[in-house]
């Protein structure tokens, strides 16, 4: 086998706002793997200033597993414990390289179009009035599962979008999850789901900082909204490590994205981790682009999910790469007849 790897700068189409700030532009690394006259694709998605393996030394790490490519696959996998996204994109172009087409890595009934994924619809963050525009547009699209970014603007306003929600549109219609990237500080953070809870939400994603385990704890139990861990489970390579972390907190939901949490090999061990603690969990996106996100939902629909899913990024770039995804009625399809597109390199 040969491999190969390119930088890929995705483009968004327009600026989209969190609590960590404004992002323009998305780097990602794409590996190639040639053998026997085929080829397999990969992306690994690395995430700049939240991805455990953002250090000096990642395209060192990509250019050391382009070079061992010919170790054994379970070696060579397990060098990559601590490289997140590298493993990811690795488990990717090596799928892509065995399949019948290098876009079907878990060919299913969603594969066939003839199941889909739900999704929730994603809301960013902004001004007031670009907020409530785009939630108009996401309920106007089909989508009965809302989930939006809070913790960068004034709260009383981020209240107010919720309020328009309930007002016209009760929990058995419309489905809200709220996102807080840690924006929330620990002592202000169960007043301010006290006042969220007033709304119905679903459940609120990392309300604080990752990092203050005992505080996160506290908040998981006494909390009157279901939480979410996300980014608190960034870097934990280790099943003995996972047990630890969640038996701790004792969280209601965790939320995996496959490129953060090691890979597809990391994320079932998350959720086996889960449901022996019976934790709920549902996959999401981290930004990649279509190849990437091609993947994810594929394994996805494999695992069979009732529960919406967070998989609904694609769309976001003026540079993506043509994908057989589409959303349609607030849920993820697959067109069978229609390629993915591929960086040439």
């Amino acid at each position: 086998m040969k491999a190969h790897y390119q930088k890929y700068q995705l483009i968004f189409k327009r600026p989209s706002g969190t609590s960590r700030g404004v992002l323009h532009r998305k780097e990602s690394f794409f590996i190639r793997i040639d053998k026997d006259g085929k080829t397999g694709y990969g992306e690994a998605a690395l995430f700049r200033g939240l991805s455990a393996d953002d250090m000096p030394d990642y395209e060192q790490k990509l250019q050391w597993t382009i070079e061992n490519i010919n170790l054994p696959e379970t070696e060579l996998l397990n060098q990559l414990k601590d490289y997140s996204s590298i493993l990811f994109g690795l488990e990717q172009a090596l799928g892509s390289l065995k399949s019948v087409k290098p876009h079907l890595l878990y060919p299913s009934p969603f594969t066939e179009g003839k199941t889909s994924i739900p999704i929730n619809g994603l809301v960013w963050m902004g001004k007031k009035t670009f907020m409530l525009q785009q939630i108009k547009d996401k309920i106007a699209q089909g989508f009965r599962v809302i989930k939006l970014k809070i913790g960068a603007i004034d709260f009383q306003d981020e209240l107010d979008l919720l309020k328009y929600i309930r007002r016209e549109f009760s929990p058995e219609e419309i489905e809200i999850r709220v996102d807080a990237n840690g924006a929330f500080h620990p002592k202000e953070a169960l007043e301010k789901l006290k006042h969220l809870s007033e709304y119905r939400i679903h459940s609120i994603e990392q309300p604080i900082r990752q990092g203050q385990v005992e505080e996160m704890a506290q908040l998981c139990r006494e909390t009157p909204i279901p939480i979410a861990l996300d980014e608190e489970l960034i870097g934990y390579a280790y099943d003995f490590d996972k047990i630890s972390l969640l038996e701790k907190i004792r969280p209601q939901y965790i939320i995996l994205k496959p490129a953060l949490h090691g890979g597809f090999i990391g994320t079932d061990s998350w959720i086996d981790v889960a449901e022996k603690l019976q934790i709920g969990w549902w996959i999401t996106s981290a930004l990649e682009s279509n190849i990437g996100l091609n993947a994810i939902a594929q394994f996805t629909a494999k695992k069979q999910v009732e529960i919406p899913q967070g998989l609904g990024t694609g769309g976001l770039f003026v540079n993506n790469f043509e994908s057989p995804l589409y959303i349609k009625e607030g849920a993820l399809h697959f067109q069978p007849g229609e390629e993915l597109q591929f960086p040439d390199f």
